[in-house]
């Protein structure tokens, strides 16, 4: 855990004099007294972020140059190191394949259990039997809600949702617990096929992220202990630095099994997860991309000539239009910028009400997992009317003789869904309603079919799917947000396209597409992913340059109203996430001035009693402590929290104040050892005759440590932070001298996080870059 802030609780502050920590021994075993008297501040298990509560971790993605690492590097041979790296890009592989396969798997179940259950729903239509057809497609409904529901809420809640914002703080720094679980993982998959085949207003893209990383993960930390399936070999990666790797190989495959997008999946790992990024990377994400790429053509070859139900018919890509030659003057610029302007404004204001419904649903959710259960059903059961009665409403059209296509038609994909209609006649609401969520896109995507839709029909599918996508996202079920932003931006892009019909020769068709664009742009602010998302969907270069201008559009709109969509379930989920550029007040006050409203830094000396090193990891939750030793004090380096547990748990301790041997240190522990966490102090028993025994933190010591003079910029020092990927900055003096203690304090992530900055610093609140939000 974190150092709490002390912002919100600077009043209780830790009763322990700097001197008071270097004085004899029965001046220092008084500690145990003030850590009673104070632990109110540092035990608790949460750490206060601002005005929100965080129960989450940071990770050590610093690399720890302790003794022992430094030994270890020096031995290792040059095979050993290759060994490495060829397991590295063993893993990169695995990633690829598993991550492809179970995409191919959700798809192929969504689309048969989908195709079957819409194939009966219209037969019973076709028979005039429609409350049977309402009876049959809203209770399949239901049970799919209800399983997916009842496996997320009972079993692994944080399978709930898409799981993007909490792999972003996790590549960002932060450890939500138990995000990357095999539960989670089975539930994940499980659910997503539940509730996309339930017809909700939901998509599996999302959750595939998630999936590919929790995929990355498990194969990281070698299986799953919880699980007894475990292989020690691979616990070489089993450490946060490694796992951060694999995790964004994991994410990148998941956007390319979505979409059958590899370079997508490379740039959405850049430009929306990743804070950090190095050229090895690169290729061991792409390797991994290419890995699903091929995995998924292998098996979309054996379901077109084999029996793979109805899976495999219409591919994964959704729109293709390569044998399309686009042509656009310069006039065409103008609508060309409306669409992107009202993609930025409707983007911006979904995230805004979805910020508010999901604060309501938080309300309902905090009430017990029934609630939940309640919500999700009632959900269903809505989306379930909507999707069936709605069809009603809209007039026949008669079939166009000219079209080779047959019309009407009852299959489960196609442009001329008969419904109720008299034969000759087709339902073009129908056709976009009883439908996969792919079929959907596909059918209102699709070239030459200017007169085939009625305004009325896509106005409809626009306000329900805004509807839907509002009241659907936030209930416990895995859920994404990639089909129904696509399903809304393309129903106003169309009727947009109607409207500008007279003044450009943009087709309509490309009205949906560029509309689908935008509004993805306007909610998630991502533009290059968009854009090569959407090239590698269309598979036309023509459409690049109007693709382009519409993101950049829509985004700088959106950017003006509220964050993306992303940055807002962060915010309600508490997560300590380092944005990439600093706040107001960061810039007006020093790390110096930040310390001196937290409590009084906990020190170590470099030999240590195991009593002390009880008492401090009994009573605070710091993670990292500075080792201070010497007449003189001097700052040695920095020991971390898991390695004086792994210290207790393996009875390390000497009978006399002395430096251990290299073999010594040897003997007893390898760098794995230190890469992993070691659970509690509470878990650790120590006897009293142990108590007085000693330590020798020498070995385990950070030596280098990140430190930064107190007369630093928050501002800057926030940069450092988040770029480097620390959890722990130390704050030392400005003026050594003889004296002065070597630490002021420690920076953590939770101090720059802080939201009441202006009640710790009122005279901050007359500054005029405060007050503009410069």
């Amino acid at each position: 855990m974190e150092e709490p802030n002390g912002f919100a609780e600077v009043a209780t502050i830790i009763d322990m004099e700097l001197e008071g920590q270097h004085n004899n021994e029965e001046e220092r075993e008084s500690t145990e007294s003030n850590y009673l008297r104070n632990r109110t501040l540092s035990s608790t298990s949460v750490a206060i972020v601002g005005a929100k509560v965080s129960h989450i971790e940071s990770l050590d993605y610093e690399i720890n140059e302790n003794d022992l690492f430094k030994h270890d590097w020096r031995k290792r041979s040059r095979l050993q190191t290759l060994q490495y790296v060829f397991i590295k890009w063993t893993l990169a592989f695995l990633v690829g394949l598993f991550t492809g396969g179970v995409a191919t798997l959700i798809s192929l179940s969504i689309e048969n259990i989908s195709g079957y259950k819409l194939r009966a729903t219209v037969n019973y239509i076709d028979d005039k039997r429609y409350f049977m057809g309402f009876a049959f497609f809203a209770g399949a409904n239901f049970l799919l809600t209800l399983v997916a529901a009842f496996i997320t809420v009972y079993f692994a809640p944080t399978a709930a949702g898409p799981g993007v914002p909490e792999i972003k703080a996790y590549l960002n720094g932060v450890d939500t617990p138990n995000m990357f679980g095999a539960t989670t993982l089975f539930v994940k998959i499980i659910g997503s096929i539940g509730a996309v085949s339930a017809g909700l207003d939901l998509g599996k893209e999302e959750p595939l992220i998630h999936i590919g990383s929790c995929i990355a993960s498990l194969l990281g930390q070698g299986g799953s202990d919880s699980y007894k399936l475990s292989w020690h070999w691979l616990r070489y990666f089993n450490n946060d630095r490694d796992k951060r790797d694999l995790i964004t190989y994991g994410s990148s495959s998941g956007v390319c099994a979505a979409f059958r997008a590899p370079v997508a999946g490379v740039l959405f790992a850049l430009e929306e997860v990743a804070t950090w990024w190095r050229s090895a990377l690169i290729w061991r994400t792409f390797f991994s991309t290419a890995v699903v790429v091929v995995v998924l053509r292998i098996f979309m070859d054996y379901c077109r000539s084999a029996s793979c139900g109805l899976f495999g018919r219409g591919g994964i890509i959704m729109f293709d239009v390569s044998d399309v030659i686009v042509r656009y003057h310069f006039v065409d610029i103008i609508p060309v910028v409306i669409i992107g302007v009202i993609g930025g404004l409707l983007g911006s204001l979904y995230n805004h009400v979805l910020h508010k419904v999901l604060r309501l649903y938080n309300l309902v959710n905090e009430k017990g997992k029934l609630h939940k259960l309640l919500l999700a059903l009632s959900v269903s059961l809505f989306t379930s009317i909507c999707i069936y009665g709605l069809p009603f409403l809209a007039k026949c059209k008669p079939c166009d003789s000219s079209l080779s296509d047959s019309c009407p038609g009852t299959g489960e994909t196609g442009n001329f869904k008969q419904f109720n209609c008299p034969n000759g006649y087709y339902n073009d609401l129908a056709t976009l309603l009883l439908a996969t969520k792919e079929d959907a896109i596909r059918n209102i995507f699709s070239l030459n079919t200017g007169t085939e839709f009625q305004v009325i029909s896509l106005l409809i599918f626009f306000l329900l799917y805004c509807i839907l996508g509002v009241i659907t996202f936030g209930i416990s079920v895995p859920s994404g947000l990639y089909i129904p932003i696509i399903l809304m931006g393309s129903g106003y892009g169309r009727l947009l396209g109607i409207a500008m019909r007279p003044y450009t020769k943009i087709d309509q068709e490309l009205f949906a597409v560029l509309g689908a664009a935008s509004l993805m742009a306007g909610s998630m602010r991502m533009t290059v992913t968009v854009c090569v998302i959407f090239l590698e969907l269309t598979n036309n270069l023509l459409l690049l340059p109007i693709t382009m201008l519409v993101l950049l559009i829509a985004k700088s709109v959106a950017d003006c109203f509220n964050p993306s969509i992303y940055e807002i379930i962060l915010e309600l989920k508490g997560l300590p996430f380092l944005e990439a550029h600093p706040e107001a007040w960061m810039r007006n006050i020093t790390v110096g001035e930040l310390a001196d409203v937290k409590p009084p830094v906990v020190t170590l000396e470099g030999i240590e009693k195991v009593r002390r090193i009880v008492e401090v990891l009994k009573y605070t939750t710091h993670n990292g402590f500075p080792v201070v030793d010497g007449v003189i004090p001097e700052l040695h380096g920095l020991v971390l929290r898991t390695h004086l547990l792994l210290v207790l748990k393996k009875k390390w301790f000497l009978n006399e104040r002395r430096r251990t041997e290299d073999w010594e240190v040897e003997e007893k522990f390898t760098w794995i050892d230190l890469a992993e966490r070691w659970g509690k102090i509470e878990d650790i028993a120590v006897t009293k005759d142990e108590m007085e025994m000693y330590v020798d933190l020498h070995p385990l010591i950070n030596t280098t440590p990140h430190t930064v003079v107190e007369s630093l910029s928050v501002a800057k020092a926030m940069v450092a932070f988040r770029q480097v990927g620390l959890r722990h900055m130390i704050i030392v003096p400005k003026y050594q001298a003889a004296g002065v203690f070597p630490v002021v304090g420690i920076l953590t992530r939770q101090d720059l996080r802080a939201c009441n900055i202006l009640n710790v610093f009122p005279h901050l609140a007359k500054s005029k870059s405060i007050k503009k939000g410069n």
